[in-house]
């Protein structure tokens, strides 16, 4: 009787064999992406939270824009004035501080199409405001639309054109000032964000930016700019020197607030 053959036995797949299942590659990359969006979402809004942070004044950083490099400050007293026919002598171009006129130029986002007599700016900046002035011979066109962007309904932030400016622009507040090549330098909103409305930087806190009409400076007609005179012409009848008002000083009308 022939022998039959035994029936061969089926083996058992191995572990190894088991564990061999492709990996949901999908599945893992759509992971990663979620992973990386959660990322961004929650990590931009810190970070960006704790920049801000780092230019906004507080108890314990009185003057963030110490920080910011290129800043120049002075120290200057305020309440120095000079009436509307006076000038002031100052020794920085343009001026950020020191003796000005009685009545401030009107400075809530408002971009003048024309240079505007230094003497009514400088009193806005003792108010709280920025100052932009720009070279109109070196920044024109998208540069000036940048730049009014950040003027244009903000409170107490003004724009001019400044003739002679040695740089492209020049930003101002009370006892401050950065001058920058570029409307695209971060320092610009670095130096807004530091010093506009600073209750640390400016003499006269809470003071108006508002427009005071014909009877004081007139926003659709503001009095020209004059370039400062030299330190020689000082005669304290005309011309005062920047850390001197005129004497007696001048009377703005009572019915002006915020003087």
């Amino acid at each position: 009787m022939a022998r039959g053959k035994r029936p061969s036995k089926k083996r058992p797949p191995s572990v190894a064999a088991v564990n061999q299942r492709p990996l949901p590659w999908g599945m893992i990359a759509a992971i990663v992406v979620i992973v990386g969006l959660a990322a961004v979402f929650i990590g931009y809004p810190l970070i960006q939270r704790g920049q801000d942070a780092q230019w906004t004044p507080s108890e314990d950083n009185r003057d963030p824009s110490l920080a910011i490099p290129g800043i120049v400050t002075q120290e200057y007293p305020g309440g120095q004035h000079v009436l509307g026919d006076q000038q002031v002598a100052y020794t920085h171009s343009p001026p950020f501080g020191g003796a000005h006129d009685g009545v401030w130029a009107a400075c809530n986002g408002v971009v003048y199409p024309n240079p505007v007599r230094s003497e009514n700016l400088v009193h806005s900046l003792e108010h709280g405001a920025v100052w932009i002035a720009y070279n109109p011979d070196q920044v024109s066109g998208e540069a000036v639309s940048s730049l009014r962007e950040r003027v244009e309904g903000q409170p107490y932030t003004v724009m001019s054109p400044y003739p002679g400016l040695d740089s492209p622009i020049s930003l101002q507040s009370w006892g401050h000032q950065l001058k920058v090549g570029s409307a695209d330098d971060e320092r610009i909103e670095q130096f807004l964000r530091s010093l506009r409305v600073n209750r640390f930087t400016h003499p006269e806190v809470g003071a108006s930016c508002d427009a005071t009409g014909p009877q004081g400076f007139d926003q659709d007609n503001p009095p020209p700019f004059r370039p400062a005179p030299p330190q020689p012409a000082v005669d304290r009848q005309t011309v005062f020197p920047e850390d001197e008002g005129a004497n007696p000083g001048p009377q703005p009308d009572q019915g002006l607030p915020g003087q």
